[in-house]
């Protein structure tokens, strides 16, 4: 939620689509919970947030989610938007790596969050390759990841503070990443 907020100030965004991970082509989740639980606790977290909006266009699919993809699906739903895709630094380092780089950079400018233990330099050399369009988001200094979220309920630790408090309730009464 952080990085949503710090986007829309800094780079002048209407609203912010919270878009859960359908099925991810590249990696596995574990504890999976599943695209409905990532969705249900999306829509806890956007719960009375006027900036945010879930948006189920990946997990309502049954083919692996490819970013491409879901821009030209949003584009489809969406036409008179601007999209502006928003990751962090690690995130963007890899995007050469990704199923067609190009086309999400043609479809959306992107926002690149540094995340503490990130190199942006990376990230804006990888991009500078591919020749997006991209703004570098300057961040508070917190690092909350969904790994660490996850790790820290596998290890017993406290969530108080570090997810929304709708959020925690949804990990807690489903019992997740146990």
């Amino acid at each position: 939620m952080v990085l949503a907020h710090e986007a829309a100030y800094q780079l002048g965004l209407e609203r912010v689509l919270l878009v859960p991970a359908g099925r991810a082509p590249h990696r596995e989740i574990d504890p999976e919970p599943g695209p409905e639980v990532r969705l249900e606790m999306v829509r806890a977290a956007a719960a009375g947030d006027e900036l945010l909006e879930p948006c189920d266009i990946e997990v309502s699919r049954d083919e692996p989610s490819y970013t491409y993809r879901t821009l030209e699906l949003l584009r489809e739903q969406r036409p008179g938007d601007e999209f502006t895709f928003l990751m962090g630094a690690d995130v963007a380092a890899s995007m050469e790596t990704w199923r067609r780089p190009e086309r999400v950079l043609e479809l959306a400018r992107v926002g690149v969050a540094a995340r503490p233990g990130t190199v942006i330099d990376e990230a804006e050399a990888t991009l500078e390759r591919l020749g997006g369009r991209f703004e570098v988001v300057r961040m508070p200094e917190i690092a909350i990841s969904s790994t660490r979220v996850r790790r820290r309920v596998a290890s017993g630790r406290p969530l108080r503070y570090l997810v929304p408090d709708a959020v925690l309730d949804v990990i807690e009464k489903r019992g997740l990443y146990r």
